[in-house]
């Protein structure tokens, strides 16, 4: 309950200050385990992807978020979860993995932080689909947050993961990200 309360908060929110939009919202599975991968452009970014979508999203965080007063139970509500610095943890590994087979949505940046836009991503959505059967599908964040100023998020068509289920090469994962990140950098492109 108190999900939905800061959902419709942030949402008025975000709409009010960010003229935020969502399209393609309808390419997001009703049900079943779902994996939103999206460019990561600034801090906003976490509820930018997670607002308008009717399932609860939730996230990965730094652990050192959840220890700040009001704060850390406030992300924590908003379905985050936490992570060592310097790297994903086996354990966040393994809660992502649990969260996605009980049919939850999970929102991921492969990039893995802002200033990596562009970059190499990482292959840890990709690992976390491949063991979970998720649905993953590419977001784009377009816009930059400037007050007032039109921030879009594009929900693409699921990524086709078919070529990679029963693949055992070595460079499966570094494939996939590829594949998944191609989408959002099109995704990107398309919409600017």
């Amino acid at each position: 309950m108190l999900y939905l309360l800061f959902r419709f908060l942030l949402r008025v929110l975000y709409i009010c200050l960010f003229r935020l939009e969502a399209k393609g919202l309808e390419n997001i599975p009703a049900d079943g385990p779902v994996i939103l991968c999206a460019n990561h452009v600034s801090n906003f970014d976490p509820p930018t992807v997670g607002v308008k979508v009717k399932r609860k999203v939730h996230y990965m965080a730094k652990a050192e978020l959840f220890k700040i007063p009001v704060f850390g139970p406030l992300i924590r509500a908003f379905g985050a979860f936490p992570v060592k610095r310097g790297g994903v943890s086996k354990e966040a590994i393994k809660s992502a993995i649990t969260l996605l087979k009980e049919g939850n949505v999970m929102g991921i940046f492969p990039e893995g932080s802002r200033r990596n836009q562009g970059g190499e991503a990482k292959k840890g959505a990709a690992m976390i689909a491949l063991r979970s059967n998720a649905v993953v599908i590419p977001v784009a964040i377009v816009g930059n947050y400037s007050l007032f100023r039109k921030v879009t998020v594009y929900y693409g068509k699921p990524v086709d993961l078919s070529a990679f289920i029963d693949d055992s090469s070595p460079d499966k994962l570094d494939r996939l990200t590829d594949a998944i990140m191609m989408d959002v950098r099109a995704l990107i492109a398309a919409n600017k």
